[in-house]
């Protein structure tokens, strides 16, 4: 059969000349798809007698066998030129690092980290978190705090106030989260136990200063609290926070408008090499203010002074966090340097606890 021998060995020419799969798809349409030239001798099969079928039969199934096994063959070779190819130009060098995953290279940043370590020490004791606006009243930051008019704390060397209002009031960044304090006494009933972390701000700018900075401030009142419950408070704390098993504390006599007595805190402590280690030592370190909340602070606040009486603390976060990892520069906290943070920083799943470490 003339048709037979002639189109076989144009098709397999054309098969073995298939450059890729498109390319071999399309010799493969052209002879056993629907229109194609191997398709239409088989489509002459129905018009023969059936001693040309039985003549030309094999012979036509035969080809399109043959085309459909050449084409299998030219695929499968296709595919491993493909792939062979592939492998050249996406190369791994299987010799570098592992690249670590984002939850393993992000850090949780030292402040963050503390505020959690104290939030986790006070609720241990039963105090909960108390919040306020970044954005003050002179009444609220100062008035209501016992600062009399003309105290230096007012004036706009330490105070970023804003354009003054119509009525000539002036609305400011807090410079200290005591405002909180007022508005947990003017908003429920003793008995009262708070810790107030946040974002405080003064004009001011050195190693040791920035104008925007973080303090946590304690607040207790009740009817019979007293100086003893404040000084276990703020031992229990020490300890825990600096993870020691005993500190040492010393209270000296200070004035603060909002306390009286107004007392400031040493802890005992050790300068050896430039580090600084609690709980032994023959020197001290300044920590934080503290004392009993001022009757006139008591009244501001609808709290009759002969029934109840309280204490509050209040500590810089950012200072207790360089004692505590040993960071030198206080500017560093705000720099968003990733070099630093990686090396300071602590792991996102790494949450602070009493029982099983603090500081991981």
């Amino acid at each position: 059969m003339s048709d037979v021998t002639t189109l076989e060995p144009e098709i397999l020419r054309a098969v073995a000349g298939a450059q890729d799969e498109a390319a071999l798809e399309a010799v493969r349409v052209g002879a056993l798809g629907k229109s194609g030239s191997v398709s239409a001798l088989l489509k002459t099969l129905g018009g023969m007698t059936p001693d040309e079928r039985k003549e030309k039969g094999p012979l036509i199934n035969g080809l399109k066998d043959r085309v459909t096994a050449a084409i299998a063959a030219r695929r499968e070779a296709l595919k491993g030129a493909a792939l062979d190819a592939r492998l050249n130009t996406e190369t791994v060098d299987v010799t570098l690092p592992v690249r670590e995953s984002p939850p393993e290279i992000g850090r949780i940043h030292p402040v963050s980290q503390v505020i959690e370590e104290l939030t986790t020490i006070f609720a241990d004791m039963g105090f909960s978190v108390a919040e306020g606006p970044d954005i003050e009243t002179d009444d609220l930051n100062f008035t209501k705090l016992n600062f009399p008019e003309g105290h230096p704390a007012r004036e706009m060397h330490d105070t970023f106030y804003f354009n003054p209002k119509p009525d000539g009031s002036r609305m400011l960044l807090r410079t200290h989260t005591s405002p909180v304090q007022i508005r947990t006494m003017l908003a429920q009933k003793p008995p009262i136990r708070v810790i107030i972390p946040g974002r405080t701000y003064r004009s001011d700018s050195d190693q040791t200063h920035t104008p925007m900075f973080h303090q946590v401030e304690g607040l207790v009142i009740d009817k019979g609290s007293h100086l003893g419950h404040m000084k276990w408070i703020l031992q229990e704390f020490c300890r825990a926070f600096f993870e020691v098993d005993h500190v040492n504390m010393r209270f000296r006599p200070s004035f603060f408008p909002f306390t009286e007595p107004s007392l400031e805190v040493d802890i005992q402590c050790r300068r050896d090499k430039g580090e600084i280690r609690f709980g032994e030592g023959d020197d001290w370190l300044e920590i934080l203010g503290c004392g009993m909340v001022h009757p006139n602070v008591l009244k501001n606040c609808g709290l009759d002074p002969d029934e109840y009486q309280g204490f509050a603390w209040g500590m810089g976060i950012d200072r207790i966090a360089m004692l505590k990892y040993g960071i030198a520069d206080l500017r560093q906290f705000f720099e968003a340097d990733v070099r630093w943070l990686s090396h300071y920083g602590f792991r996102p799943l790494d949450f602070p606890t009493l029982a099983g470490g603090l500081s991981g």
